[in-house]
């Protein structure tokens, strides 16, 4: 072999030896990253997006053993990593709807309020957030809350929840529905939709392809469900899709006080609680991926604090876990925020 043969082949062969190496440089998995915490400690919030700035109003936390039902408002800027206060709600609410319009005006619809006949009464008010302060603008067509919001089609879905029934202000006065309201904010007025087809509490939702869907959630009688269903709005049907699979670390199913947000063309529910008969129970950490088209839902990465009655949403391809409580029930509300990157 002639020296400039030698040469070739050494050159030839180091170019080959490289390959292997690139081949096995992968992008990092995805995993949850902290962002800057909400000031103050809350759960069983919802929020909305609007002008790429994230609202969360009301909630709750228990301190010294009494509930505390929140009238203050956050906004994240996402892309400052910060946190502002908006104008506070008229009245203190805990888990009212937060949804943005097709022109991002923020409304803010049911909840539970504290009356005299207790701190669960289920309100009917929607307020709307406009300019320096929250107004009003309609009622419901009855009270609702834990249920699930959104705006498809310049119109809000407002899909299952709890209602009460003829008492109205503990939480054992609400029941589980499947009523499903239609609120079209240029008139003002609400339409019926097809009823849910699991009458539940406490599931999350989200907008992908067109369509509504709604995961998770849980029963009062019979606990958690993993159930999705899917809402198509031109043909006011409802489809069953594959369930949320069970926590492998707990064998719990993750259902009521999960969030969701929906970002590359793919669903992403994490968090949630779970009780255990005679008391206790635990709060979920897992976050499952969906992807439609398979119709298959996938392991993601563990949130870094596990949490229920936490608010999700996506800005940009990322996805937010918003506040919520670190332990079962309402006992430690936080202002933790993570984000996550697909």
């Amino acid at each position: 072999m002639t020296q400039l043969d030698r040469r070739a082949f050494l050159a030839a062969a180091g170019a080959s030896a490289a390959v292997p190496f690139a081949a096995c440089a992968q992008t990092p998995p995805p995993r949850w990253a902290a962002r800057a915490t909400l000031p103050w400690a809350m759960q069983e919030i919802y929020c909305a997006v609007s002008g790429g700035r994230i609202v969360v109003a009301g909630g709750l936390r228990r301190a010294g053993g009494v509930t505390e039902i929140e009238d203050r408002t956050g906004v994240y800027d996402p892309a400052a990593d910060r946190w502002s206060e908006g104008p506070r709600l008229p009245a203190p609410r805990h888990h009212p709807m937060i949804v943005a319009d097709a022109a991002g005006r923020v409304y803010a619809l049911g909840g539970y309020g504290r009356s005299d006949a207790g701190e669960w009464t289920s309100m009917t008010e929607v307020w709307a957030l406009d300019g320096a302060g929250w107004v009003e603008a309609g009622r419901l067509p009855g009270p609702l809350a834990e249920t699930v919001g959104v705006e498809l089609g310049g119109r809000i879905h407002l899909a299952s929840g709890r209602s009460p029934g003829t008492a109205n202000g503990q939480w054992n006065d609400q029941a589980d529905v499947a009523t499903h309201r239609v609120f079209l904010p240029a008139e003002g007025r609400w339409e019926t939709a097809a009823p849910v087809p699991m009458a539940r509490n406490s599931a999350a939702g989200a907008v992908l392809d067109g369509a509504l869907w709604v995961a998770g959630g849980r029963t009062v009688d019979g606990g958690g469900t993993g159930r999705l269903d899917r809402y198509d709005p031109v043909a006011d049907r409802w489809d069953t899709l594959a369930p949320i699979p069970p926590s492998p670390a707990t064998g719990q199913q993750a259902g009521g006080g999960l969030a969701m947000a929906a970002a590359g063309g793919r669903l992403v529910a994490f968090g949630g609680e779970w009780f255990a008969p005679g008391g206790g129970g635990g709060v979920f950490a897992e976050t499952w991926i969906y992807d439609p088209a398979a119709d298959r839902w996938t392991a993601g990465p563990d949130m870094l604090t596990p949490r229920h009655g936490l608010a999700a949403a996506a800005v940009d391809g990322v996805v937010y876990a918003l506040a919520g409580g670190a332990v079962v029930s309402g006992g430690r509300a936080t202002g933790v925020v993570e984000a996550l990157r697909l």
